[in-house]
């Protein structure tokens, strides 16, 4: 009775095992389907109709940016098997987006258009772009063309992103004043010294018939920036002391009627497009990304009192490269969850290169590689000036500088800058007080 007992107890332990067994199989093999049926759902997703792949690109501002479309265009004849979906996030918030998407779980974007370098900083803190360096050695890309902006841009040795577009920073002038004045045009080897009595030989005090030498924005940077182009110092050094002979310099033109009052501009409100179009500037810097405003408005009859202008090199300190300037971009990076990174690589490579650069420069856009041939084509644009060659060759630069270097307290910095310079140029703290006061402050945000 005990061994038949025993065998029974056998029986059905063996059965229950077995059963366990067939009851684990569907669940098993639902799992591995379910998982398969997602890959494959994945990978269809990025396909095409006619079986090519999709590389998705996150942009802003399809409908009024020019260069999306020639440069999507040239790279799917080179590559068939391609196509470049766009996805607009949008101009005004377009960094937060991207970020929350490539913080998420649903975002499966291949290339990113990064804005600027506070949202680069942000997607690299979050870890969410992957470094480019080792596709960037395999495909021997030669950084040197980016003119030293790589390095501005690399964070613990690694690179996230490559420049396609940059905008930088000349003087622009209206010939009209010059001639009637009987004044030579600005050069594109300027000293500061010989750019402040250019623009003192200019001005013209007679009530009514004002003309101002040289123009500043109320933007911290019209000011500021001078003194970062010797390459010796930056924006974040947390002394700047550096910048005493540029405050000097521009509160002297001011208090003589060379420049505009810069509290009236503030108060006022006054664009620097608007003060340009007005007819009675001599100089005004500005960066590159006035050029198309500036054909576009004049083309279009809106600026009437402008339409003989130029531009050249920005103004330099004594042994200071002609040519060195400021200048921000705009690049290309690929997220860490790319489904196609090695398509996505290429795209980027295209784009950020010689050849992109030339599709950007037909469009009257600045490219992240400028060379003879590039100048040329943005300067063969509509409305360019045609002037000997010193509007053509202000577009080569010698060496680029950011106006906010990759730093993580970027943005506590900017605010305690905006607020010295304001205070400065107001006559509200004077040019020493607004240095200490900068010294003080970023030297606590730095850590010095």
């Amino acid at each position: 009775m005990k061994k038949r007992m025993l065998s029974i107890t056998l029986a059905c332990a063996m059965v229950a095992a077995s059963l366990a067994g067939c009851a684990g199989e569907p669940k098993d093999a639902t799992k591995a389907s379910s998982e398969s049926a997602a890959e494959t759902k994945q990978s269809e997703a990025t396909k095409t109709a006619d079986g090519k792949t999709t590389l998705k690109w996150s942009v802003w501002d399809i409908s009024s940016t020019t260069y999306y479309q020639p440069l999507i265009d040239a790279f799917e004849k080179a590559h068939p098997d391609v196509k470049i979906e766009m996805v607009d996030l949008g101009s005004t918030d377009y960094q937060t987006v991207l970020a929350t998407e490539l913080t998420g779980s649903g975002s499966n974007f291949d290339v990113v258009t990064v804005k600027d370098v506070p949202g680069y900083m942000t997607l690299v803190n979050k870890g969410v772009l992957e470094p480019l360096d080792s596709y960037i050695q395999s495909s021997n890309v030669d950084l040197t063309q980016y003119k030293g902006l790589t390095d501005q841009i690399t964070v613990d040795k690694k690179l996230y992103e490559l420049p396609f577009r940059n905008d930088f920073w000349v003087v622009f002038y209206n010939k009209d004043i010059f001639d009637k004045a009987g004044v030579s045009y600005p050069t594109n080897d300027m000293t500061f010294e010989q750019y402040d009595a250019l623009a003192r030989s200019l001005a013209v005090d007679t009530p009514g018939q004002e003309v101002y030498g040289a123009h500043y924005h109320t933007w911290r940077s019209a000011v500021q920036l001078f003194g970062v182009l010797d390459g010796k110092h930056t924006i974040l050094d947390g002394k700047y002391e550096f910048l005493k002979p540029y405050y000097e310099m521009v509160l002297k033109e001011q208090e003589d009627g060379i420049a505009q009052d810069y509290a009236t501009l503030k108060t006022s409100g006054l664009h620097y497009s608007g003060a340009f179009a007005q007819g009675n500037v001599a100089m005004m810097n500005m960066g590159t990304w006035f050029i198309s405003t500036l054909m576009e408005k004049i083309r279009t009859g809106e600026y009437t009192d402008v339409t003989n202008w130029g531009i050249a090199k920005y103004p330099h300190a004594e042994g200071v490269e002609p040519g060195s300037t400021l200048a921000t971009i705009t690049s290309l990076a690929i997220p860490a969850n790319a489904p196609h990174k090695d398509l996505a690589w290429e795209f980027i490579n295209f784009v950020s290169g010689k050849d992109g650069a030339e599709i950007l420069a037909s469009t009257g856009t600045i490219p992240a590689v400028m060379n003879s041939t590039v100048a040329d084509l943005v300067s063969g644009t509509e409305g360019f000036p045609k002037d000997d060659t010193t509007s053509v060759d202000a577009l080569n630069t010698s060496k680029l500088y950011l106006e906010m270097p990759v730093n993580e307290k970027s943005s506590e910095i900017e605010t305690v800058l905006n607020e010295a310079h304001d205070a400065i140029m107001t006559g509200s703290m004077s040019v020493d007080d607004g240095i200490a006061q900068m010294n003080e402050k970023i030297g606590a945000i730095l850590g010095k």
